[in-house]
């Protein structure tokens, strides 16, 4: 009997070890990495929410990209993908809350037919790096309301030392 209660010790041990083991690399496991021929290096992460499109009949993520260019500029950028256009043409306010932190406001362009909102620097994918989590929040339209995307940054750090690493370049 004392030979099971030692060995069930040992596997208990042993299952503790490779769930902390599998919770570093886990971090990665939700992103998505891509390198493209014109040098563009991203990682890309789906939303933890959904959002509702196609009058409440169909629902999608939203999905936020960090980039890198190899040869360009602006070397960082991060995007967020929609499959519903905003009615803003240029310029679009966002509003961010990391972590429990304070919701504090940005001006990000409206991108691809106003289904990506982006946004150009370092500094936005460096405050990043240090979050666990990121809210965004923006409106859609004048009387169209207002969109959320919540995101589980788990494995951030890593993922941008990867997207460095390949587009030869300093993390921010």
């Amino acid at each position: 009997m004392r030979l099971f209660v030692e060995m069930g010790g040992v596997v208990a041990a042993a299952l503790v070890l490779a769930s902390l083991c599998g919770t570093a690399e886990a971090g990665l496991d939700n992103w998505r990495f891509d390198t493209g021929s014109d040098g563009l290096v991203t990682a890309s992460l789906y939303a933890s929410n959904k959002l509702i499109t196609g009058g409440g009949a169909l629902s999608y993520s939203p999905i936020l990209t960090i980039a890198c260019r190899a040869n360009g500029e602006p070397r960082w950028s991060e995007w967020l993908q929609l499959n519903d256009a905003v009615s803003a043409s240029r310029k679009i306010t966002m509003s961010i809350t990391l972590d429990d932190g304070g919701k504090f406001d940005e001006s990000w362009s409206v991108g691809t037919r106003g289904r990506q909102l982006v946004r150009d620097g370092a500094d936005g994918v460096k405050r990043l790096v240090s979050a666990n989590r990121l809210l965004l929040s923006w409106r859609f339209g004048l009387l169209a309301g207002r969109g959320e995307a919540d995101f589980d940054l788990a494995g951030l750090g890593e993922a941008v030392d990867q997207i460095a690493g390949t587009c030869n370049t300093d993390p921010p």
